[in-house]
């Protein structure tokens, strides 16, 4: 009996002297990170397949890029005078492309893709363009005291005129409405 007692005593005072293993905590979030930003570069890589062999069937010209920001696989294609057809009136094209690409994604990785596609710069214009929106939106709210609701949008439209608005101080937007005359209201703050 002394005999487990003393090797009881002898695995606890291992435990209590042996400094404690954060390594393998650190190595893990890194691990997670690393395995996190593969699957968006391999997200982007089979996106870029599937766009290439679209592009191929239209026989339209175009480069890929891919890039990973803020947490998503990011797809740009430029440089084909065809490209415009490819957005529509409005984007509605793009978007279209946009969730086809993302499930050629989920077909292949099995996970839900946050892809997002850009083509000929339109989406990059169209971010600028509803930036001065929601910032010139708010001015007016500001200015008038009035709550101003805006022309339907796209998720991507509202958003990036959402953020646009956060940053002025003294008005806040909401979304109202249901999909596809979802909408932001721009209210003064009370």
């Amino acid at each position: 009996m002394s005999e487990t007692v003393e090797a009881v005593d002898a695995e606890r005072d291992e435990a209590v002297t042996e400094p404690a293993d954060t390594a393998g905590a650190d190595e893990e979030v890194e691990t997670s990170a690393t395995d996190s930003e593969d699957l968006l570069v391999r997200e982007g890589d089979i996106a870029g397949d599937y766009l290439e062999r679209l592009l191929d069937l239209l026989d339209y010209d175009g480069d890929i890029d891919l890039d990973v920001e803020a947490g998503r696989a990011v797809v740009s294609i430029d440089g084909g005078d065809d490209l415009e057809k490819l957005v529509g009136p409005r984007g509605s094209v793009l978007e279209a492309l946009q969730e086809l690409t993302r499930l050629a994604v989920q077909q292949e990785t099995g996970t839900r893709s946050r892809l997002m596609l850009d083509i000929a710069g339109w989406r990059a214009a169209r971010r600028e363009e509803l930036r001065e929106l929601g910032r010139s939106t708010a001015e007016t709210v500001l200015s008038t005291g009035e709550r101003v609701r805006l022309q339907p949008m796209s998720p991507f439209e509202r958003k990036v005129v959402h953020d646009a608005v956060a940053s002025i101080d003294g008005v806040h937007s909401e979304s109202e409405g249901e999909d596809p005359k979802r909408r932001v209201v721009v209210f003064p703050q009370s």
